[in-house]
């Protein structure tokens, strides 16, 4: 994850740490204390003691386990570990603020995720750091290693190449391929905008959007705020709001122009920003206060660049009814571990071929709910220890996925 769609669990130390130098490793300082000999680890599952055992675990019993797989490959679902183990894919080319760290860099943060995994929701996974960033080898690669998995969680990929991996791997496999970066960031907004708005005494459809961002998080959470049916939405880039027509248009980008901004806004991101009721940042381009201070009555937002936010929460509080960061020392933090580990274990569960745009909004929707009956102005998410949310989260995305036809079980 980049540095502005980061949403891990990392404590203000920590995330300061992103942008200085580089530390000295001594188990004297925590952190390293901790990570030594890595986060994860393999356990048996099966007893091992004796002979008996050893026969049936390996050979010959084995054998029968193998024949019976190879003449009917489903049954690897039911027989191996793969219906509830993840792969987490990364090429190392942008890890949390500190960029492109390459595959060895990379792993502590991969660890990380498949320890979350594990913990949250039950599913078992694999870090895979790997040592090239071409597109089309990356795709290849993975494709080769799909048979050991049941999904595969994409993790910490530069845009705009993250958005042709997982479009041109889900062509080719025929398990769930999932950006967390993109989608787990989205669902996750998009769960805090519902409530947030239900708070002000509106619904997404009476809102307008402004987006700091057009890379991997920034054009997910578009996406999924325009299948929920947000009332304006206008993204914004280095080079200032988009729209069709505009210079140096990637073809992300100008198709999103075609799809947004509906009001016909040009101009700046601060520009775009008066009169706006949400702001959504998923960049580290700082905004002034100046324009802050612009946007309509009750606004709400969303500054989610790590470690530093777009918009100090001191200002936006001043400015705005609901505020919501991407840090956990923060009320209402946007943190992907509220989604990914319910959206696998929900896929898992009922064999789905694929993550739909259903399963992803379902899964909001579900996060959502869990605070329903207890919504303030500092709780519009659940918290990322709240026992309640895998379990939601997994049963909404497993029924989207039998209503979408992707479940197999």
């Amino acid at each position: 994850m980049t540095a502005t769609t980061d949403h891990s669990t990392l404590d203000s130390t920590a995330a300061s740490e992103l942008a200085g130098v580089s530390p000295r490793p001594s188990d004297d300082d925590p952190a390293f204390a901790l990570h030594r000999g890595g986060k994860i680890g393999i356990a048996l599952t099966v007893p091992l003691e004796n002979r008996e055992d050893l026969s049936l675990a390996y050979t010959p019993g084995v054998a029968r386990v193998c024949t019976a797989i190879a003449e009917t490959p489903a049954l690897a679902d039911d027989y191996t570990w793969r219906s509830n183990t993840v792969a987490v894919v990364t090429d190392g080319t942008a890890v949390l603020g500190l960029g492109d760290i390459g595959p060895l860099g990379s792993l502590p943060v991969m660890e990380g995720k498949a320890a979350l995994f594990k913990h949250f929701g039950g599913v078992d996974a694999v870090p895979l750091a790997l040592a090239c960033t071409d597109v089309e080898e990356i795709v290849e690669t993975v494709v080769r290693l799909a048979p050991s998995f049941g999904g595969i969680n994409l993790e910490d990929i530069s845009a705009p190449r993250c958005f042709a991996i997982e479009r041109l791997l889900q062509e080719r496999v025929d398990i769930p391929v999932f950006h967390d970066d993109q989608h787990g960031t989205a669902i996750v907004a998009l769960a805090a905008l519902e409530n947030a708005a239900k708070l002000t005494g509106r619904t997404l459809g009476d809102l307008r959007a402004v987006v700091s961002g057009a890379g991997a998080a920034g054009v997910a959470v578009t996406r999924i705020l325009l299948a929920a049916g947000i009332g304006d939405i206008a993204v914004g880039d280095s080079r200032g709001i988009i729209y069709p027509g505009r210079e140096a248009l990637t073809s992300v980008k100008a198709a999103l122009a075609a799809e947004t901004n509906s009001a016909g806004l040009t101009g700046s991101i601060t520009d775009a920003l008066r009169g706006a009721d949400v702001f959504l940042g998923l960049s580290s381009g700082q905004v002034p206060e100046e324009a802050v201070a612009t946007m309509a009555p009750e606004a709400i937002i969303f500054a989610m660049a790590n470690p530093d936010p777009e918009v100090e929460p001191a200002i936006a509080h001043k400015y705005a009814r609901i505020v919501a960061t991407g840090r956990s020392d923060y009320p209402n933090q946007i943190n992907n571990v509220l989604a990914f580990p319910g959206v696998f274990r929900g896929a898992l569960d009922v064999r789905a071929s694929r993550v739909t745009e259903g399963m992803k909004l379902a899964a909001a929707t579900a996060l959502a709910d869990v605070i329903a009956d207890e919504l303030a102005d500092d709780l519009i998410i659940p918290s990322v220890f709240d026992p309640r949310v895998a379990p939601a989260v997994s049963a909404a995305v497993a029924a989207a996925a039998r209503a979408d036809g992707v479940a197999r079980r």
